[in-house]
């Protein structure tokens, strides 16, 4: 698991954490938001337990069932999910769950939490992430609005998106989008900080970074999502 880099909040410092491919965590203080965690909990090792978890949606490198019940326990936290989740959760966490079809908004704890669109839309590539299954999610910790794009390609409601603080955008074909379209849509809605992230080990990150570097308010933090250990 690679270093955590950390933001500045008027709450202190948020702890960003990427832990392997789609996978990260966010620390503030007691909040602590697990997004898609997979892999076993020997992974999580040495982090804090989540008090929140988002799952953007149900394919295996997002969504892992006995990594799910390994690190909830007993003290199950309340969890954001979408609609092709929340179909494959046990009773128990289904109890837990918001579902959360897209502009719905919840609290997380203290963690206000809103699911945004997140899909394929490239007609080629629909059969991937169809519409209305999966989410991405943006999610406030210490006023920094921070958006996880979960699966998807650009779609005019992440165009949208305002005053986003932190986006962690995928960048894989054929299953979400390459660095032209990454780019194109960081032009949109400009984030401050952008984390590549499901790149499988590709080169859009590098990529990404060059086709944006006459944007120098956008911040793009290239790491190592596939570090050993």
């Amino acid at each position: 698991m690679i270093a955590p880099d950390t933001l500045a909040t008027p709450a202190g410092d948020l702890v960003i954490q990427p832990v392997e491919h789609a996978s990260l965590v966010l620390t503030l203080g007691r909040d602590v938001v697990y997004s898609d965690p997979v892999g076993g909990a020997a992974r999580y090792a040495g982090l804090p337990r989540p008090s929140a978890i988002l799952l953007t949606h149900e394919h295996k490198d997002h969504f892992d069932l006995e990594t799910l019940l390994a690190l909830v326990g007993d003290a199950t936290p309340p969890i954001a999910a979408a609609a092709g989740v929340a179909a494959k959760l046990p009773d128990a966490l289904r109890r837990v769950t918001s579902v959360l079809g897209y502009d719905d908004s919840t609290r997380l704890g203290d963690v206000p939490v809103t699911a945004v669109v997140a899909c394929n839309t490239s007609p080629e590539r629909l059969r991937y992430h169809p519409r209305g299954l999966g989410n991405g999610y943006v999610l406030t910790l210490g006023g920094r609005r921070i958006y996880i794009a979960g699966d998807t390609e650009p779609t005019p409601e992440m165009g949208a998106l305002e005053s986003i603080d932190v986006a962690f955008l995928p960048m894989n074909l054929p299953y979400t989008m390459d660095a032209e379209q990454a780019a194109a849509a960081i032009r949109a809605f400009r984030p401050a900080i952008v984390y590549p992230f499901h790149y499988t080990r590709g080169p859009e990150p590098e990529k990404l970074a060059a086709l944006l570097a006459d944007l120098p308010a956008v911040e793009i933090r290239l790491r190592d999502w596939y570090a050993p250990g």
